[in-house]
């Protein structure tokens, strides 16, 4: 078991902004919300799987919608934490712990509010690997556990729970809809799970990963050395381009941010042009037309003079960046990941090619 205080936060908003691969919402709005319940004598505890006894009940909690709209719709703070009380209103128990559903943005960090609030832990662990714009693609569900029942709430107070159903495709559709009538974002708790299924379908450690990204970066900069090689060799990673954002194609359909960023290459890979297309995250990037990676190995962007994550929201004209390329979970590379997390699954037309075998 460790403890998040205000130093952790900040790696970990870093490292999970990163890994996030554009999307999970706003890291920086997520270390404020974070950083005020500390200040107030909240504590955040985070324990390993190993920690976890096969018989505790867990919930993932965390905030679905667009990101374009989470920076600007003003929040309650509360919303997520009302939606795991519905959950535990309706199951009749109180739950022991929580646990990310993706190590992406504030996604990362809204577990561990909710933790503060109710007095409970949070796993080190998550069921992405990274984040993915949509709940079927959650490890949890892909091996096998229910998505029933769910429960989301909004910053007024509405809450839907939603006890039975087909299936996690179908609750997606129908929770988003929920979402974006709530005006485009909400809190919601799902996948009620034993210790024993987190065990089995989480994908391990990745809040401690987050912290060591953000760590490495944070000592970068302090050093004056190039926050570059700090994210390489902290995540394993491999450039896929670096140069200037040309040009943004982004809207705001149906709860996702949806579109692609244009970057004119520099350096090394002056003369040369990728596109990278996304819906919350960054899914397929192509460097002259041929494809360098796609989901669900990670594609993340990263500003050139910093190290701090570029998000989808925060794509921008003129912005000099990085475009990182990182290994997937093997957990996400398996024949029944692939079918929900593979190119396909997005629209796109293309196999799935590890990383490390198209570099």
């Amino acid at each position: 078991m460790w403890t998040i205080d205000a130093d952790a936060l900040e790696s970990i908003a870093i490292g999970a902004g990163i890994l996030g691969t554009g999307g999970g919402g706003n890291p920086y709005l997520g270390k404020l919300s974070a950083r005020r319940l500390l200040r107030s004598g909240k504590r955040v505890e985070v324990v390993s799987l190993d920690e976890v006894d096969d018989d505790w009940r867990i919930v993932t909690v965390g905030g679905m919608g667009a990101p374009t709209i989470t920076i600007e719709k003003i929040s309650r703070g509360t919303e997520t934490y009302e939606a795991m009380r519905a959950l535990e209103s309706y199951i009749g128990r109180k739950v022991d712990a929580v646990i990310p559903a993706e190590i992406g943005g504030a996604n990362s960090i809204e577990p561990m509010i909710v933790a503060a609030q109710a007095g409970i832990p949070v796993i080190d662990a998550d069921g992405m690997g990274r984040a993915f714009p949509t709940m079927p693609m959650i490890t949890y569900f892909i091996y096998g556990l229910s998505c029933y029942p769910c429960a989301v709430c909004d910053e007024k107070g509405n809450k839907i729970v939603y006890t039975e159903g087909v299936d996690a495709h179908w609750l997606e559709r129908l929770s988003r809809t929920a979402a974006v009538q709530m005006g485009g974002h909400a809190g919601a708790a799902v996948a009620y799970m034993t210790g024993a299924d987190a065990k089995r379908t989480a994908i391990r450690d990745t809040l401690s990963w987050a912290k060591r990204v953000g760590d490495s970066v944070r000592d970068a900069r302090f050093r004056r050395e190039d926050p570059l090689d700090a994210v390489l060799e902290s995540t394993g990673g491999t450039v896929l381009f670096c140069g200037k954002i040309a040009g943004v194609d982004r809207r705001t359909v149906d709860g996702w941010a949806r579109g692609s960023v244009t970057i004119e290459g520099t350096d090394d890979y002056a003369g040369s042009t990728m596109d990278v297309a996304f819906q919350n995250e960054n899914l397929v990037a192509w460097v002259d037309g041929s494809v360098v990676t796609t989901v669900p190995d990670l594609i993340c962007i990263v500003n050139r003079d910093d190290g701090e994550p570029v998000t989808t929201e925060m794509l921008r004209y003129g912005y000099r960046i990085f475009v990182v390329g990182i290994p997937c979970s093997p957990m996400l590379r398996t024949p029944e990941a692939l079918e929900v997390v593979g190119p396909p699954a997005f629209g796109y037309d293309l196999p799935f090619v590890p990383l490390e075998v198209v570099r």
